[in-house]
């Protein structure tokens, strides 16, 4: 069997927007400037812990609890209001779809999200039932720790030679390197080809239309039969 693992945040759903407004509610609840929108989003892929304290620096690590807090508590009010609802990017659906319906494909999950947080994505996107691996920060550290992958092929019983990690940020390729497995990059989300290619991407792709092509060379499967 073949692993194929996605990050979400900035390579399956576009969040940028939502994840901001949650930043800004950590920074006004202890009264921190937010930064720009640039750095602000170059954590997007962290745990939320992890993301703050990157932004803020160390000095301010005793505010990261509440940061974080406000963060949740807001995503889960604005979630009961039936916000935040990201879209997913455009060939996503199609591409999970069609990798899902292969016998020889496992498909899987690896975020700095909450596990909650990738429900909310599941239920709003009706993608239940597609992947049969999440691993997320409930239950892992932040990325680039491997762990999230070591998991995710412990679970499935996949090799790490047919395991690969798609994702938008360094993070994930860093992440999915030290694990031993493939890295592909998508240029649609948080960081710059350069910096996929400095932290280990095999491949980076523009769209989801060059997604089986990719698949295919770095795994080494039938691409006739995607």
């Amino acid at each position: 069997m073949y692993l194929i693992i996605f990050d979400v945040d900035g390579t399956l759903v576009d969040s940028q927007q939502t994840i901001l407004q949650g930043l800004q509610v950590g920074f006004d609840a202890v009264g921190l400037p937010m930064p720009d929108r640039e750095t602000a989003l170059s954590i997007v892929g962290r745990s939320l812990d992890e993301a703050f304290l990157d932004l803020v620096g160390p000095e301010h690590s005793d505010k990261i609890p509440v940061m974080s807090g406000a963060y949740k508590e807001a995503k889960v009010s604005r979630r009961r209001e039936g916000l935040d609802l990201d879209p997913l990017y455009p060939g996503a659906r199609e591409a999970i779809d069609r990798l899902h319906a292969r016998d020889d494909i496992l498909l899987g999950i690896a975020t700095g999200k909450a596990m909650r947080g990738v429900r909310h994505m599941l239920d709003t996107q009706d993608l239940h039932g597609r992947f049969v691996t999440i691993q997320t920060a409930d239950t892992s550290p932040s990325k680039p720790h491997p762990d999230m992958v070591l998991r995710a092929m412990a679970e499935t019983g996949a090799d790490r030679s047919r395991t690969i990690m798609i994702g938008d940020t360094g993070f994930d390729m860093a992440m999915a390197k030290a694990a031993g497995a493939h890295a592909l990059g998508v240029s649609w989300g948080y960081h710059d080809q350069d910096r996929l290619t400095s932290d280990g991407a095999d491949r980076i792709i523009q769209t989801y239309a060059e997604l089986d092509n990719a698949l295919g060379e770095l795994l080494d499967f039938d691409k006739e039969t995607m």
